[in-house]
């Protein structure tokens, strides 16, 4: 049986390495690396600040909804050449990370770390009968430690319980992917670090404006008294004034003092701007984590135009990114631990960036000149598509025998009018599918040459479809073509 989360940091397998605690006067001698005690301060934040809630919600849940797949590499290297893989253990555990959780689930926990912290945590759980990983579990950035070593840079981590019980943990028990930090080797560093006076400021200023509109959303004031008060006046006068006039329900309700007189004390130009810092402090977080007002839906003056701007910039800046991050993770630390069976195996998403229709249709005409140009210069026609890009195509017949859409667009590209210039320099060949359902006519002519095009088109209407065909004469489709190719001087002899 697999272990679980809580088998998993106190119930280790005999096949873990076993890990060295880290002494106060090595962590010393390590310059005090790996220590992390304000991840907790920043995770919390985003519970009472509600920008850093809507930026991390949205970067986290955006790289959470990608698809991935499982693909063998393919010797070409090239992407369009790979095979998918359907079934493997490795695409069952990035599935269902652990019983408890969806692949989404897990992404959009230590997502929420990583943008937060800088830092996000998988641990590996066993079965105690195999070394082939059946479970991950996300963990809190607090409560992992890196084990830095003098010979091999990391001997492997410490997880402290919530109850302060100390767990060692090999190399193969944990994956981390961070923000690289500048300072520290072996921790990372997020945004939220950076910002944290501010985040500070604009939870004060919001408990700030709470508590002026719990008290009567007034400024506040002094209450003067000729003499001294005893303990019991003091404390009389006081219940007596927060049961009539505190709170917002009791708002504007006249005074009657008995021993004392009210000063009122008016609303500073200090405070003024003190309710104007929340805003400051919503660009201030913003530019930390370098995302538009757009997208946390601060909308001024917007088309459908610049929404698909603003859509396709936040997938290629913020989502690509972090998708990036998670593959080298997949791929470099993941992978390896299923041993041989994923040897030429590797991991990739579905792009989340949208497709921009005006490069799209740039593409399409770049692509449909080459191929025009290669058609006139009398490449066969399913090499020329699968050599520009373009998916297969049939070519338009014409009854009256104009060109084919490859040859018209061919004369317009080398503007010409006539294309008698382009056939006297061109043969004409005649290309049979030979195979079991070619009829004895069209596998007899094939590599039949013509000198020109009206010769090629007079047996092959329109370029396609032979005209002594036995198959055409029954109904069924001829798949003979005639296409241009180079005069060599063997023909000319």
């Amino acid at each position: 049986m697999a272990r679980t989360v809580l088998g998993a940091l106190l119930n280790r397998t005999a096949t873990a390495t076993p890990v060295p605690f880290v002494s106060r006067a090595a962590q010393h001698a390590f310059g005090m690396f790996g220590n992390r005690r304000d991840a907790v301060a920043q995770m919390r934040a985003m519970g009472s600040v509600g920008t850093l809630f809507s930026i991390v919600n949205r970067t986290s849940n955006a790289t959470a909804m990608v698809d991935w797949k499982l693909w063998r590499k393919a010797p070409s290297g090239m992407k369009e050449d790979r095979v998918e893989v359907t079934r493997h253990a490795a695409l069952d555990l990035w599935t269902k990370p652990n019983p408890f959780m969806p692949r989404q689930e897990f992404v959009e926990t230590f997502q929420q770390h990583v943008d937060i912290t800088g830092e996000g945590w998988w641990v590996i759980a066993y079965d105690l009968r195999s070394t082939i990983p059946l479970e991950m579990w996300p963990v809190r950035p607090d409560r992992m430690t890196p084990v830095p070593s003098r010979e091999r840079f990391l001997d492997g981590y410490v997880y402290t319980s919530p109850d302060g019980e100390q767990v060692p943990l090999g190399l193969n028990e944990v994956i981390f992917l961070r923000m690289p930090n500048p300072l520290d080797p072996y921790r990372g560093m997020g945004p939220v670090q950076s910002v944290l006076a501010d985040l500070d400021a604009t939870r004060y200023s919001a408990e700030w404006n709470r508590n002026f509109f719990l008290n009567s959303a007034e400024p506040g004031g002094i209450i003067e008294v000729p003499n001294g008060l005893s303990d019991t006046d003091f404390n009389q006068l006081r219940e007596r004034w927060n049961e009539q006039h505190r709170g917002v329900a009791n708002a504007h309700r006249v005074a009657i003092l008995e021993h004392g007189a009210w000063k009122d004390r008016k609303l500073s130009q200090r405070d003024m701007q003190f309710v104007e810092l929340r805003d400051v402090s919503r660009a201030v977080l913003r530019e930390a984590f370098g995302i538009s007002a757009f997208a946390l839906g601060e909308v001024t003056d917007i088309n459908r135009a610049t929404a698909n701007a603003a859509m396709a910039w936040f997938a290629e800046q913020l989502t690509v990114p972090r998708l990036e991050r998670i593959k080298a993770a997949l791929n470099h630390d993941l992978l390896p631990l299923f041993g041989a069976t994923s040897q030429g195996l590797e991991f990739d998403y579905e792009s989340p960036v949208p497709p921009d229709p005006e490069t799209e249709a740039a593409q399409l005409t770049a692509r449909s000149g080459a191929a025009a140009t290669l058609a006139a210069a009398g490449w066969d026609r399913d090499d020329i598509l699968s050599t520009v890009g373009l998916p297969a195509m049939r070519a338009a017949t014409r009854p009256s025998g104009e060109p084919s859409v490859f040859g018209a667009l061919a004369a317009r590209l080398l503007g010409e009018h006539d294309p008698a210039g382009i056939e006297a320099a061109m043969r004409w060949v005649a290309m049979c599918k030979d195979d079991d359902n070619s009829c004895d006519p069209c596998r007899n002519n094939d590599g039949q040459t013509y000198r020109n095009r009206a010769a090629a088109y007079k047996d092959y209407p329109g370029g396609n479809g032979y005209i002594h065909c036995v198959g055409a004469k029954h109904g069924n489709e001829c798949r003979c073509t005639v296409v241009k190719r180079r005069a060599s001087k063997e023909d000319d002899e």
